[in-house]
């Protein structure tokens, strides 16, 4: 099974490459938590996306270190990988979303994979629910058996500022109804609430509301329909080719209602752990040092 990391976005709320910010005494990161916890849940191989002028970067600091222990390797999210026939405004400097970085991956990836954020923190329970799916998904008279992680709200919010969040419908059987992107959700007091579109109202969502974070799994048959979803959005994009984005949340939730995949929606407990802003590292480094002094992960991670 392979692991794919989104790591190509700069974060520019944070200010700098969050994904290479050490979180412990140890020197080690929130990517290297997540890869430890896939290799102890059975995946034998990591994929990183990033941006190509990053990749000596991401090798010397992460990728080299942990090559003995899983096999390694990188795709580029490039604004000119598109299909046939489409190309962006020379313009644009803006990556195209999450749901084009999957895609930039259909060359590397020819396996069941699970995708995650580079910068967050999911917990142990995430990948072993993601490799008990993958070991055996495979797709079914034209249906692909796709699967997600939903974290509750409350347990991914931040003190500091908005998050993005994919809001979930889940049914009575566990699998997954629709997801709506919300681009900017904050905490209130009980309840958490996400910008509507006219820019200026809120509306309250529960805690208890089950999110989408980045984190899926998937088996092969999603790059075809994800070039297929890339197609209809390029052939949109003309309103706002600056700054749209394909998001991957969208591009699922488009394939489920069009019936070529199902997904499987396994909930946690687990408390995401991120740096969306400066100010939420020293809470990530504060909780990271209990798990290892619970015993739940080593001082360091690869020695």
């Amino acid at each position: 099974m392979t692991l794919v990391i989104l790591a190509a976005g700069m974060g520019s709320r944070y200010g700098g490459l969050k994904q290479l910010d050490p979180m412990t005494d140890a020197g080690n990161f929130i990517i290297d938590f997540s890869i430890y916890d896939a290799i102890r849940a059975g995946f034998d191989k990591v994929v990183f996306i990033i941006k190509e002028e990053n990749l000596e970067l991401f090798r010397e600091t992460i990728g080299n270190r942990i090559a003995e222990k899983i096999e390694v390797s990188y795709a580029f999210q490039k604004l000119d990988y598109l299909p046939a026939g489409y190309s962006i405004s020379p313009e644009r400097t803006k990556p195209l979303g999450t749901g084009h970085a999957i895609y930039c991956v259909k060359d590397v990836v020819k396996e069941n994979f699970a995708v995650i954020n580079a910068d967050d923190f999911y917990g142990r329970d995430t990948f072993l629910q993601l490799a008990k799916h993958l070991k055996t998904a495979k797709a079914e008279g034209g249906v692909a058996h796709h699967c997600m992680v939903g974290f509750a709200l409350g347990n991914t919010l931040t003190e500091n500022g908005t998050v993005s969040r994919g809001e979930c419908v889940v049914d009575e059987n566990g699998m997954l109804k629709s997801v709506t992107e919300r681009t900017k959700i904050m905490k209130k007091e009980n309840c958490a609430a996400y910008l509507n579109d006219d820019g200026e109202s809120w509306t309250d969502l529960s805690f208890d509301t089950i999110v989408s974070m980045n984190c899926w799994g998937f088996t092969p048959e999603i790059f075809d329909k994800l070039e297929e979803g890339l197609c209809t959005f390029l052939n949109g994009i003309g309103q706002n080719p600056l700054k749209a984005e394909f998001y991957l949340p969208s591009a699922v939730n488009d394939q489920q209602l069009s019936g070529v995949c199902d997904v499987k929606v396994y909930p946690t407990s687990s408390i995401w752990q991120g740096v969306t802003y400066p100010e939420d590292k020293e809470r990530v480094k504060a909780s990271i040092r209990a798990l290892i002094e619970g015993g739940e992960y080593p001082e360091n991670l690869w020695n």
